[in-house]
């Protein structure tokens, strides 16, 4: 008689269904509490439905992303909770950039080894930031696939769908010479320049996440950590008051890469790098590493997180409405033709 083979299962090969079980069941009491009257289906559906309602010319805008290598930091501190509101965030200030209201939202969550209490957390973050920005968290992806990722690793990515009525679409036309530039205050890196961030603060400077910095006024863990912010109240105000003729989302490739993505052509924007105060950590980060002053502003955000262009005559009606909801604008620049060929779109003083 033949010796009987051994059985051989999927846990065998290194994907716990239980776990993944554990992880689904956490999954779908925290999505539905972003749910509205729009979703049509519940969390395990092969699809996601929502109903389009109420539009009448209704453009949809949609953006995928992902939190980049701020998740490394994530793993390095333990702290998992704030990493799906980054993600979120991030996404809604793109489509809102477009003038577009976020309707739902999906996630990716992939990993060697499922921990049900691990993606519990990034899921909270999840929901709470559909929440905060009016969005249903309708569907995503669980991946577990042993031997792509080192152990305690994963990989995050969303992907949102928002409208706009086909006349409220904001793509850069209007903007014209005179324009004000004001700009919105981030909340230090947002989910940008992570890769740079931490070879000057834990290679170079030799820093660990809880070494506590007094310029920073907290651990160098706690202001990687800071959550990237939503700016989705403050486009809200000024595009409900007809101020709005352009917004930047400030992502990699800082005000010099971002700014000139909304501009039309022969229109550039001068920027007076003396009408804010750069936050201590990216100064910090450039005294390190002598970084150079061109990677600078391409790599981090410096401090301004969006950019909102209004009309010169109607700037100080789009101040008092963003210090409305709690924002602090700095008039940061202004459009200008561009006169010459070689001319550069963003052009600094100061």
């Amino acid at each position: 008689m033949a010796p009987q083979k051994p059985s051989i299962s999927y846990r065998d090969a290194g994907v716990s269904i239980e776990e993944a079980d554990r992880a689904v069941s956490r999954i779908k009491r925290l999505a539905r509490g972003t749910f509205n009257a729009n979703v049509l289906t519940g969390i395990g559906s092969f699809g996601a439905a929502f109903r389009l309602q109420g539009w009448k010319q209704p453009v949809l805008i949609s953006s995928a992303d992902g939190v980049g290598t701020k998740l490394k930091v994530a793993f390095l501190t333990g702290r998992h909770n704030t990493i799906g509101e980054d993600l979120v965030n991030h996404c809604v200030n793109d489509i809102m950039v477009q003038g577009a209201e976020p309707l739902f939202f999906l996630d990716y969550f992939a990993t060697g080894k499922l921990s049900a209490p691990v993606m519990a957390e990034v899921v909270e973050g999840l929901a709470r930031g559909c929440k905060q920005n009016g969005c249903a968290l309708i569907g995503g992806e669980t991946a577990e696939m042993p031997g792509l990722y080192a152990d305690g690793e994963y990989d995050l990515a969303g992907f949102i769908v928002g409208a706009v009525e086909r006349k409220g679409l904001l793509i850069g036309g209007a903007i014209r010479a005179g324009d004000v530039l004001l700009a919105l205050p981030s909340t230090g890196l947002h989910t940008n320049g992570y890769s740079l961030a931490r070879k000057l603060l834990f290679e170079v400077a030799g820093y660990s996440a809880d070494t506590q910095l007094p310029e920073l006024g907290c651990t160098v863990g706690d202001e990687l950590l800071k959550v990237h912010k939503s700016y989705a109240r403050a486009i809200r105000a000024l595009r409900s008051k007809g101020l709005l003729r352009g917004a930047a989302h400030i992502t990699g490739g800082g005000i010099t890469g971002n700014t000139p993505r909304i501009l039309p052509d022969g229109i550039g924007v001068e920027i007076d790098t003396r009408s804010w105060q750069v936050p201590a950590v990216f100064e910090l980060m450039r005294g390190i590493g002598n970084v150079p002053m061109d990677d600078w502003r391409r790599t981090f955000n410096l401090g301004a997180g969006m950019i909102l262009v209004v009309p010169e005559q109607k700037a100080v009606e789009a101040e008092k409405a963003l210090r409305a909801v709690k924002e602090r604008p700095w008039r940061i620049g202004q459009a200008v033709k561009m006169t010459k060929r070689n001319q550069p779109r963003v052009a600094y003083a100061g």
